[in-house]
């Protein structure tokens, strides 16, 4: 797995094994021109591998090979000249990794200087048509782009391609931890764990309640106090939090974040009514959960490994993400209120002033000490809402809307995340967008607009695409 966010990619090129005899110098030439125009260029966005132009069979499943075994996260096909279909599409169809066809050429432009050497050196785009609709035709998914090296938005079309095939690739080999069950009778992400692997390729690993009390008892006291130090000089630590408060929560956090270590997670969901199950339990991970989500961990409340694999591609895809979701409408200021039990990416928080870490005046669940939570409220901005759930089928689906972040809280009294997001086509609409389209009641938030991105990932991952305006 490659452990960076810089994607990496696998660039097969490839020429046509007649002008190996007819045209003896043009794979070198074709070649030279994409090792010194191309690749720099592509190295922006990606670190690529490239072990040279190809012609045949064999040579197209070598390269696809070669690649596949350094741990591509895409492969990238650019016809330096056309090249007939049937050679490439048994090792791309066998191919774990997405495909991007790139549909580009050295020639700007077409006039009355044109020359049968300059159309033999610039003739791949026929060979990418070929490619697509067999792949197409054998059920093989791709992303396709057209363009130069110096044309306007091509390069940022790549790098969204590869960002999208990177994710892809990081959420097929993803390990999700389930501590505890999940809630009782939530329907909108019950998964068939067969399906799950079959069609996502994430693995899944129970973790047990026990475990994360006998972690959180035997944490390193070290880590222990340099946690707390860490609370106290990072956030705004409320009056009546107490050491004894401080303690048992950076304890919880140790807790979480070994079994990250040890499970190899991606991400982890909890069900926090399953702490209170065992009286042995000293508090709920709230504020280890957020603070993980800001190192990039996936997380999901309830015992929801969708929405935690959910969060953690949205991560790969466009970083910053967040768990959250809609608690309540608020129909004067066009906007929905996003909050949760306990937790959110404190790394999104707003940034003039510091979060406040307070304690539950309530708890939510049975513990035997109090449970803090970090108040984040999401730095205001644009921002896309999202979610991915099953929907008819068993078919994937990737739910998508472009809104802003308000500039609203943190409210007095409150101990839950919480902040304001107002959709771009207004409240009406999104909402019911969304509820028609069977969005879970789980979501996740990314800065920006991540549009773009999802549609591709959701493309590559043969999922539906829903975007509401």
């Amino acid at each position: 797995m490659n452990g960076s966010m810089r994607p990496r990619i696998g660039l097969v090129a490839v020429t046509l094994e007649l002008y190996e005899t007819l045209v003896p110098g043009l794979r070198a030439s074709r070649e030279g021109w994409l090792r010194r125009a191309v690749i720099p260029v592509l190295e922006t966005s990606a670190e690529v591998l490239f072990g040279g132009a190809v012609f045949g069979r064999e040579a197209v499943e070598s390269a696809v090979s070669d690649h596949e075994r350094a741990g591509v996260d895409a492969l990238v096909v650019v016809h330096l000249t056309y090249a007939p279909s049937q050679v490439l599409l048994p090792a791309l169809q066998r191919a774990r990794v997405p495909i991007v066809l790139w549909n580009t050429q050295e020639l700007g432009s077409v006039d009355a200087s044109f020359t049968m050497a300059m159309m033999i050196d610039n003739h791949g785009v026929h060979g990418t048509q070929d490619l697509a609709n067999v792949l197409r035709r054998s059920g093989v998914r791709f992303e396709y782009v057209t363009g130069g090296v110096g044309e306007a938005g091509v390069l940022e079309e790549l790098a969204d391609a590869f960002a999208a095939a990177a994710a892809v690739g990081r959420l097929r080999r993803a390990r999700v931890g389930l501590l505890g069950h999940p809630f009782p009778g939530m329907g909108d992400f019950a998964v068939d764990t067969t399906h799950w692997v079959a069609t996502l390729g994430c693995e899944w690993r129970h973790l047990s309640v026990a475990d994360y009390i006998e972690r959180s008892a035997g944490a390193d006291g070290a880590a222990v106090g340099s946690l707390v130090k860490e609370y106290e000089a990072c956030y705004d630590v409320a009056a009546d939090v107490t050491a004894a408060d401080l303690e048992a929560t950076a304890r919880a956090e140790c807790a979480l974040r070994s079994m990250v270590r040890e499970h190899g997670l991606s991400a982890i969901t909890y069900q926090f009514m399953a702490f209170g199950e065992d009286d042995r339990c000293s508090t709920v991970p709230f504020v280890g959960a957020s603070r993980l989500m800001a190192e990039g961990v996936g997380f999901g409340g309830e015992g929801d490994v969708v929405s935690a694999a959910a969060t953690a591609f949205f991560q790969w895809l466009a970083p910053p993400a967040s768990f959250t979701e809609i608690f309540t409408m608020d129909a004067a200021g066009e906007s929905v209120l996003l909050s949760h039990m306990g937790e959110a990416n404190v790394g999104m928080a707003r940034r003039d002033r510091k979060v406040p870490l307070v304690a539950r005046a309530t708890p939510i669940t049975r513990t035997r000490d109090r449970q803090l939570a970090l108040v984040t409220c999401f730095e205001p901005g644009p921002a896309t809402l999202t979610a991915m759930s099953l929907g008819s089928g068993g078919r994937w689906q990737v739910i998508a809307a472009r809104g802003e972040v308000l500039d609203f809280g943190p409210l007095p009294g409150f101990c839950v995340p919480h902040s304001k997001w107002r959709p771009a086509g207004g409240l009406r609409r999104f909402l019911t967008g969304y509820g028609r389209a069977g969005g879970p009641h789980h979501n996740a938030l990314c800065f920006g607009d991540a549009c773009g991105r999802l549609r591709l990932a959701a493309g590559l991952l043969g999922a539906e695409y829903v975007e509401l305006g």
